[in-house]
């Protein structure tokens, strides 16, 4: 937001503060859209290296990869383990088991999943193809590292964004400490609001789908690993008679601080909230997927659950997305609609957004297609 011609304030009204930390950050050169994702993995690895992102916000590569098991009952559980006070991951299991993993070309440092349970597994990249990030951490750091360089950070409800003529003059918001309304003068404004955006911008196709996570704290620490899975729910899997799937297939990514994060399904059975805080938690679907992850590995099902979340994915309507660009209004530019990939295009977002703004056009990378234009 240009205050004079060689002075630029940057002033971030964070509308759903929160929302992007209950993500998984997952980051992937096999992500889409292909046009962004090159550019943007490459400054996750910048950015961690200038600023200890290993320390800061949990970032390292990690293995990734598809796993087709079978879910026990909730009473069945593995009790021929090596109990050992060795934290290492390969003393955990006995010599038949590693046999076993062995056998079915499973990573011998899998050795978490139950192996008489494991029916296949498959590598999905290659080394340095996938690395991952803490979402909360990483992106609190992203906002302080910007506040260090002089940007403001403002937590309000953008009410707003006024656009006589076909320009932008001002942005209207509500203080959410005082409680007061302020409009400040803008020449350019940045809409990044995620699944909020059609709050802010009504014609944008942007739709919200809520997805639940929770956190598990393990027994004991587990190798680096995002599992998309596939798991055999047996018919006696619960004592509940409540219906439960035939397969189901969370997501499974270990963190470097020995914490598992899982996410299931999205449902579109609640209307997104004003706000990120309230967000609707249904308790039920949280412990489908504790149950689900529990079903194929004593560590989850023995550990401690942190965290029952939910949040919204941000997804386009109409088109994969995300719209990254200009829009029809002068001084407007629209950063939204990145579905699960949010964190992992980030970086890329936000440095073809300053080209947009300061240069007048992307110049990092191609992304004709996703122009928020052709969607307006």
């Amino acid at each position: 937001m240009p205050t004079t011609r060689d002075h630029r304030e940057i002033v971030i009204i964070d509308i759903a503060g929160g929302a992007s930390g209950k993500a998984g950050g997952l980051l992937a050169q096999w992500a889409y859209p292909s046009n962004l994702v090159g550019l943007s993995y490459s400054l996750h690895a910048e950015l961690a290296k200038e600023h200890d992102g290993k320390t800061r916000w949990g970032y390292r590569e990690t293995n990734c990869g598809q796993l087709v098991v079978r879910g026990r009952a909730l009473t069945e559980k593995n009790e021929k383990k090596v109990e050992s006070g060795n934290s290492e991951s390969l003393k955990k299991r006995s010599t038949a088991a590693l046999s076993k993993l062995k056998a079915a070309k499973i990573p011998e440092d899998l050795d978490w999943i139950e192996p008489d349970l494991l029916r296949a597994y498959e590598s999905m990249s290659g080394p340095g193809e996938t690395a991952q990030v803490h979402p909360y951490l990483f992106t609190t750091s992203m906002a302080n590292l910007a506040e260090e360089k002089g940007a403001k950070t403002i937590l309000g409800q953008v009410t707003d964004i006024l656009r006589p003529n076909g320009s932008v003059e001002s942005v209207t918001y509500i203080d959410k400490t005082s409680g007061e309304s302020h409009t400040i003068p803008a020449t350019d404004v940045i809409v990044a609001a995620g699944p909020w955006t059609q709050r802010i911008l009504p014609e944008v196709p942007i739709e919200g789908m809520r997805a639940h996570s929770v956190v598990i704290q393990p027994t004991t620490p587990v190798s680096s690993y995002a599992l998309f899975t596939n798991i055999e729910i047996p018919a006696n899997f619960h004592p509940s008679k409540r219906s439960r799937p035939t397969v189901a297939a969370p997501e499974i990514y270990t963190r470097p601080d020995n914490t598992v994060y899982a996410c299931g399904d999205g449902d579109k059975n609640v209307p997104l909230p004003s706000t990120s805080a309230e967000v609707e938690v249904n308790e039920v679907l949280c412990q489908d997927i504790i149950d689900q992850v529990g079903s194929i590995s004593d560590e989850l099902r023995d550990g401690e659950v942190l965290t029952r979340q939910a949040c919204y994915l941000p997804n386009c309507i109409g088109t994969g997305g995300p719209l990254v660009g200009l829009t029809h209004t002068k001084g407007l530019y629209l950063a939204a609609g990145h579905t699960c990939w949010g964190i992992q295009n980030g970086p890329g977002t936000g440095k073809l957004m300053s080209e947009f703004v300061f240069d007048g056009k992307a110049k990092s990378a191609k992304i004709e297609s996703l122009d928020p234009r052709d969607q307006l």
